[in-house]
């Protein structure tokens, strides 16, 4: 009897679980779905890939990332018939996201793949019939139209990817009035109360799934705005920022953990997860989570979200009470190059000026505003072109400290300082050398030239509730630090 039992119970486990290949994917195409982590029983992969499999119609709420289509994109690729094109509707901003996901599923099949950025090439394949799945946006598609270059007549499957991010959703009405009847229509969106209508003008009779949406967390949560190619290296800087104690970094697939692996180092070693999240650690969301994970990933410690763009709408929806997270961007780095210039005025006022400079520019102070003719002055250096090429830069830069009036028993840190210096004063972070942070206070090794501007817009700054006096520390200048300093040196994070 007991036997028994436990034979039955196998076989319904054994039952229970489908693989791929019971979902009507080819051996191809579900190795790599595997390979992407997804697996037959996830409830996206078990309701959309079988769906659109079998040529049937599927309105999916998902997060507006291209990782989560791609059990359904796998199933429209699976299907693709001879003399009827696949068309994947996508935005302009992840065109890249979604032609990496497609040639990745494609690869081991026959489906010939073309991700249009333009007309051109697209054009004379789809004239030269060798292409069945074109990956491309609404205004590339309709300009194919135009261009008698795409019969909508012949397109078997349409995927439409989140219609709320396009840019003129209205765009969309030539191209499906022309598309068949009995063409599949898939449509991801990531917006839950949009789907019925969604379901009624481009896929009646369509099977209806979705990912939790619509959950809001209530706790804070950071987020970082970044582009989608420009996503593992913001996960990089966010790393460096925070120097987190334990990290976990969760993504909707695997299809970067390779990426994320190098960018994210060693130390500590980072949980690369697609799951859950373990307890007692920051979060890094590499993809969009939906609600329901986003609360499990809050659950585990503090949580930041990398924010391409167009999903901020999404972002807005779960997160109650984001948190922008600033990187370092083209501002900062021009703030760092002005001040490089300024300590270069500073040093030569040091140094002295020329008779010859002096006579020349001072009968200019009688006639005009000082303020002036210095700005004047500024811009002739600024902008002029060098006659000859410059020299080579030294060896090695000298170097200074700068003394900071903030130290251990403040609560100060290295990193808390290098973000000072990067975030609020906007000096570069490689030119940061060694940071000493004694009782009281703490010494930061920088450029000689850049030393004084440096300590003079730190002097008065706020550090751990309390204001700090900074100043050139008027010890011997270096050109560089032995690595084996004295006690309580510490790098910078």
């Amino acid at each position: 009897m007991v036997r028994g039992l436990a034979m039955s119970t196998a076989l319904h486990l054994a039952w229970s679980v489908p693989s791929f290949e019971d979902l009507h994917l080819q051996p191809s195409i579900a190795t790599a779905l595997r390979d992407l982590g997804w697996t037959p029983d996830d409830h996206l992969a078990k309701d959309a890939a079988p769906t659109a499999a079998r040529g049937h119609n599927l309105v999916a709420t998902t997060p507006p990332v291209p990782a989560y289509a791609a059990p359904g994109l796998a199933g429209m690729i699976n299907r693709l018939e001879s003399g009827r094109y696949g068309l994947v509707l996508v935005p302009g901003l992840q065109l890249e996201e979604w032609g990496g996901l497609t040639h990745r599923l494609a690869r081991g099949s026959n489906a010939r793949v073309e991700v249009a950025r333009g007309t051109a090439r697209a054009m004379r394949r789809l004239r030269a019939d060798s292409l069945d799945l074109l990956v491309t946006t609404p205004e590339t598609a309709l300009g194919l139209i135009t261009r008698s270059a795409l019969p909508m007549e012949s397109v078997g499957s349409l995927l439409l990817a989140w219609p709320e991010m396009l840019l003129d959703e209205e765009a969309m009405t030539p191209l499906m009035q022309d598309l068949p009847k009995d063409a599949q229509r898939l449509v991801y969106t990531s917006e839950a109360d949009r789907a019925p209508a969604l379901l009624e003008r481009y896929a009646r009779k369509a099977l209806t799934v979705g990912a939790g949406t619509d959950i809001t967390s209530s706790d804070p949560v950071r987020t970082v705005a970044t582009s989608w190619p420009g996503r593992v290296r913001a996960l990089g800087e966010v790393i460096e920022l925070l120097d987190p104690p334990a990290l976990a970094v969760w993504t909707a697939d695997r299809q970067y953990h390779s990426a994320i692996a190098e960018v994210a180092g060693s130390q500590p070693e980072p949980v690369l997860t697609t799951g859950d999240a373990p307890p007692g650690v920051t979060v890094i969301a590499f993809d969009l989570p939906s609600g329901a994970r986003l609360q499990q990933l809050r659950s585990s410690g503090e949580v930041v979200l990398l924010v391409p763009p167009g999903t901020e709408a999404y972002v807005a929806r779960i997160a109650a009470k984001p948190r922008p997270l600033l990187l370092p961007g083209p501002v900062d780095q021009a703030r760092s190059v002005e001040a490089a210039r300024r300590a270069t005025i500073v040093q030569a006022i040091e140094n002295g000026q020329s008779n010859r400079a002096l006579l020349t520019i001072a009968p200019l102070f009688e006639r005009h505003d000082p303020t002036l003719v210095a700005a004047a002055l500024y811009r002739l250096w600024s902008e002029s072109t060098p006659t000859a090429a410059p020299a080579a830069p030294p060896a090695a830069q000298p170097t200074t400290r700068i003394w900071v009036g903030v130290g251990k028993k403040d609560g100060a840190n290295p990193n808390e300082l290098v973000a000072v210096l990067t975030k609020e004063l906007g000096v570069d972070r490689s030119k940061i050398g060694r940071i000493e942070l004694r009782d009281a206070y703490s010494l930061i090794e920088l450029p000689a030239q850049e030393a004084e501007p440096v300590a003079s817009a730190l002097n008065g700054r706020t550090i751990r509730r309390k204001r700090v006096l900074a100043r050139v520390d008027r010890g011997p200048s270096r050109s560089s630090l032995s690595a084996s300093g004295s006690p309580g040196r510490a790098r910078r994070g």
